[in-house]
C-alpha cells in the first residue's frame, strides 16, 4: 500500500513538472545563456561591489517611507496571477484567466519562459544575497529562509516584472509609460526589500529584454500574442 502511494505521488509530481514545461514557449537551452554573454556579478572589494553596497543602504533608507516600503512588500509576489493583478492598474483593464483569457494565457506562458532565463546564472554564480551577507532582516521575513540558499544574481522577480511590462506594452502600447514605470519600480523594490543587489536587478532587465526578443522567433508565442491583441481591442470597444 505504501509503495503504491509513493508511486502515485511520484506520478503526480511528474505530471506537474511536465505541465509546467509544456507551458513554456522555449526550453532552457533555447533562452539566451546569460552565463555566456552577461558579465559575472561584481567581486567583493571591487568598485562595482562598493556601488552595490551603497545601493543596499539606499534601499534601507527607502524603507523609512512607509508607502514605498509597502509597495516593495506588495511587489514581492511570485505567481503570475498575483503580478497580473497589480499590472492591471497601469494596463487599464483587469487581467485574469476569467476576464481576459487570451491575454492571461500569453502573459503566463511568456513570463514563465522569461523567468527560465535566470536559472543558469543563478546556479552558476550562487551569489550571496545582501540580507544574508549582512545578516539583517528584510521587508518580507516569510521569504527569507526559502531564498537564503538561492543565488542572488540575477533577480527572478525583476526578470518577471520587466518582462511583464514589455509583454503588456506590446498588447496596449498606449499604456507604455505607466507599464514601464511599474516594471522599473518592481526591480528596485527588490533592492529596497533587501533581497537583491542593484547589479542583480540591472542584469535582470537586460536578460528579460533579451529573452523577450527571442520569444518573437517562436510561432506559438506570436500566435498567442496576436490573439491577446485581438481580445484587448474587442474588450476596449465593448
Amino acid at each position: 500500500m505504501m509503495v503504491g502511494l509513493m508511486m502515485s505521488c511520484l506520478t503526480g509530481m511528474a505530471q506537474q513538472i511536465k505541465a509546467a514545461v509544456d507551458e513554456l514557449y522555449l526550453t532552457a537551452d533555447e533562452v539566451p545563456n546569460a552565463v555566456y554573454w552577461l558579465p559575472a556579478p561584481p567581486e567583493p572589494g571591487s568598485t562595482q561591489f562598493v556601488a552595490d553596497i551603497n545601493q543596499y543602504y539606499w534601499g534601507k533608507e527607502q524603507r523609512l517611507d512607509s508607502a514605498r516600503a509597502q509597495k516593495a512588500i506588495r511587489e514581492a509576489v511570485y505567481q503570475v496571477k498575483d503580478m497580473a493583478e497589480q499590472f492591471s492598474v497601469p494596463f487599464g483593464m483587469e487581467i485574469s484567466e476569467k476576464k481576459t483569457p487570451a491575454i492571461y494565457k500569453v502573459l503566463n506562458r511568456a513570463t514563465l519562459t522569461i523567468r527560465l532565463s535566470a536559472t543558469k546564472p543563478k546556479v552558476t554564480y550562487m551569489r550571496l544575497r545582501p540580507y544574508v551577507r549582512f545578516n539583517e532582516p528584510t521587508l518580507v521575513p516569510a521569504d527569507e529562509e526559502a531564498l537564503r540558499t538561492e543565488g542572488s544574481y540575477p533577480s527572478g522577480h525583476t526578470v518577471r516584472g520587466w518582462g511583464m511590462a514589455m509583454l503588456l506594452c506590446e498588447i496596449n502600447p498606449a499604456a507604455q509609460d505607466e507599464l514601464y514605470k511599474l516594471g522599473y519600480e518592481w526591480g528596485q523594490s527588490r533592492v529596497i526589500a533587501g533581497f537583491h543587489w542593484q547589479s542583480d536587478v540591472d542584469a535582470s532587465r537586460m536578460l528579460a529584454a533579451a529573452t523577450y526578443a527571442r520569444l518573437h522567433t517562436c510561432d506559438d508565442f506570436l500566435e498567442d500574442m496576436a490573439a491577446a491583441r485581438r481580445e484587448f481591442k474587442k474588450l476596449k470597444k465593448d
